[in-house]
């Protein structure tokens, strides 16, 4: 597809009989190389549980580190992602961003099957997983101008919502890929699982090498479906303006709070079951978190058009304290499964509809020039969640033996958001009602 010439979805008319349908068509392409994305960025939250059990000798730390590094790659790549779609075009960046996946696909399901791959190796290998946590913010930044500002909200979260079920998807598949021979024995051969109930065979490079498939094919429909939109080069220079304000900063803030919660306890949540119920087979359940969050994404972006971002982002951040002082509890003397399983997906649910209001509020802020530099910043700062929360947990195990330690510092911080929500954006009289 040719870049477009004209594109006002403001206008009706226009909307009506043309933009519509192609506004479509790029959301869901792009919709569907996010998903890819983000299945190829949490990769590790799977591969990580079995290595010990495959004779792979990494410590506790090193394994949570695994899982965490991609989350910091991200991040860091986020902010040049953003600006990459104003300079290049969403159609040629989604192209080139899916085509570079393709990279640590291949290189894991390479390394996983020598047990003596030296941990700098799968680091690497982890911090290349990462590029695809970076696609999220220039597919954001590239969706939002396709639609009229009262259905971005439902755009952005149909694009991040089912974007994010990538988490869910890679929990889900991978775990089935790794326990058949799905390549028969041309991509490799099995490797042992040592297990309590008697040892088995595993294909571990099933699940990075079953996403390859998939990111060649939606490359060549984004190459031949997707647009690039008219829209001015916004100079660095004046999209740097966002960065004189201070909502800038706030709302990077608040969405630490809402996706780096998703993302990082997406991460973390298959090792923390392992560690706190050992006897529960943590792989099994584990996707049903991040299917939640990212599936009411979408319901937090229909509920802030209806309703407004900010109120809805309130009482999310409200659910998630209550949510993880629930965790707390259930953690402890208690010591439920049911408990603390229940309490997690209350805090996924809550996180995801945050989510979802959240960017519906950051068109509302800031200007047309200074959205794709917020969204990216945002984006970007608010990844390094998805890095802390998995490290933050390591070293609660380590001092003090349970996640508890993590956990309140988890809820000091959404007791500082909802401050922020209420203040500056959520109450009758706030300084930016949105």
């Amino acid at each position: 597809m040719k870049r477009l010439t004209e594109w006002d979805p403001s206008d009706k008319k226009f909307w009506e009989h043309k933009g519509k349908r192609i506004a479509t068509r790029n959301l869901w392409i792009s919709t569907i190389a996010l998903h890819l994305a983000f299945c190829i960025w949490q990769m590790w939250s799977v591969m990580t549980i079995n290595l010990p059990k495959v004779g792979f000798t990494y410590t506790t730390d090193q394994m949570f580190t695994l899982t965490a590094i991609p989350a910091l790659v991200g991040a860091v790549l986020r902010m040049f992602y953003s600006i990459a779609i104003t300079y290049l075009g969403g159609r040629t960046w989604t192209v080139i961003s899916t085509i570079i996946l393709i990279i640590p696909a291949i290189g894991i399901g390479i390394a996983i099957q020598n047990t003596n791959t030296p941990f700098i190796t799968m680091a690497i290998l982890s911090a290349l997983c990462g590029v695809g946590g970076a696609n999220f913010a220039s597919s954001m930044a590239n969706i939002g101008p396709y639609f009229p500002k009262e259905k971005q909200g439902t755009a952005l979260g149909i694009n991040g919502g089912i974007g994010n079920l990538g988490v869910s998807m890679v929990q889900l598949v991978a775990p089935i890929a790794i326990g058949i021979p799905l390549f028969g024995t041309l991509l490799g051969g099995p490797q042992l699982l040592v297990l309590e109930s008697g040892n088995q065979n595993i294909w571990l490079q099933n699940g990075a090498l079953i996403w390859v498939l998939p990111l060649i094919l939606i490359s060549i429909v984004a190459f031949f479906g997707m647009n690039n939109l008219p829209s001015p080069k916004v100079s660095l220079v004046e999209q740097a303006q966002v960065f004189k304000g201070k909502h800038m900063y706030l709302i990077t803030i608040l969405y630490i709070m809402s996706f780096g919660s998703f993302i990082g306890y997406s991460a973390a949540f298959p090792l923390l079951i392992n560690k706190e119920f050992p006897e529960v087979n943590a792989l099994q359940l584990a996707f049903l978190g991040p299917l939640l969050g990212a599936s009411f994404r979408t319901v937090g972006g229909y509920l802030a058009d209806k309703m407004g971002g900010a109120i809805v982002t309130f009482a999310s951040v409200i659910t998630m304290m209550i949510a993880t002082a629930g965790v707390v509890y259930f953690v402890g003397e208690s010591k439920s499964f049911v408990g603390f399983f229940i309490m997690f997906m209350i805090l996924f649910l809550a996180g995801g509809i945050a989510n979802g209001s959240i960017f519906r509020m950051i068109p509302i802020i800031f200007g047309p020039k200074e959205t794709p530099a917020a969204i990216g910043f945002s984006a970007a700062i608010g990844a390094f969640g998805g890095f802390f929360i998995p490290k933050l947990f390591g070293w609660s195990f380590q001092y003090s033996g349970g996640p508890q330690p993590a956990l309140y510092v988890f809820i000091s911080y959404y007791f500082l958001c909802s401050i922020i929500l209420w203040i500056y954006y959520a109450r009758p009289n706030a300084e930016m009602k949105c």
